[in-house]
């Protein structure tokens, strides 16, 4: 199994706890989330109607979608509550220094 290919997407300092940001790896829309000071990568776009999930909330480890207030558990993309069903795609994050990395899918 290859290495994952990381990108830097933002700096520690750029997201504070409790927020959520849009960031891009490659061509792909992502919302990276601090929860904690652990962060999380997930699919930007919401899988119930396509909407952007970093304009969201973020409660604990649920990221609430602005759309229609289904939320999703922004560690392991699942779905918390209705009308969210299907999970969104998760990323691999990791920090080197003060750079938050995010693994490209291939």
């Amino acid at each position: 199994m290859a290495e994952p290919v990381w990108e830097p997407v933002a700096r520690v300092g750029d997201l504070p706890h409790g927020r959520l940001m849009y960031v891009e790896v490659g061509e792909e829309p992502v919302c990276l989330a601090n929860v904690g000071g652990e962060f999380f990568a997930v699919c930007d776009i919401c899988t119930h109607q396509d909407a952007s999930l970093s304009d969201g909330e973020l409660d604990g480890d649920e990221l609430e979608c602005p759309l229609h207030g289904g939320a999703f558990n922004v560690k392991t993309g699942e779905p918390v509550s209705f009308p969210v069903v299907v999970g969104v795609e998760t990323y691999k994050v990791r920090v080197v220094g003060d750079i938050i990395e995010v693994a490209r899918r291939k």
